[in-house]
């Protein structure tokens, strides 16, 4: 079976609009990370279960942090600008089980 046959059962939804974050959590024993546990979007609360992955992209002084978080359902991708201290939901995808 292809890759392609798994990146085929994913429907993405792009967004690019800036949200809320409500609350954070922290991971991490001795270096402390902070992943994103609650957005407002659409005038809606979005839960994040407890599991996520954090990138740090850099762009000349500029640094953005790619977050891809799960709700059991959906899954989402958020960028948080460090410079200006905003939060961006990129996408919603949803996976076909």
């Amino acid at each position: 079976m292809s890759i392609n046959h798994y990146q085929d059962t994913e429907t993405k939804q792009f967004i690019n609009k800036e949200v809320a974050v409500n609350s954070l959590y922290f991971s991490g024993h001795h270096n402390f990370k902070s992943f994103p546990k609650e957005i407002t979007y659409n005038n809606e609360q979005v839960t994040f279960i407890k599991s996520g992955m954090r990138y740090c992209l850099q762009k000349g002084q500029k640094v953005i942090q790619l977050f891809d978080m799960s709700d059991g359902q959906n899954n989402y991708r958020l960028s948080f600008d460090a410079q200006n201290f905003t939060w961006t939901l990129l996408r919603i995808s949803t996976l076909h089980r």
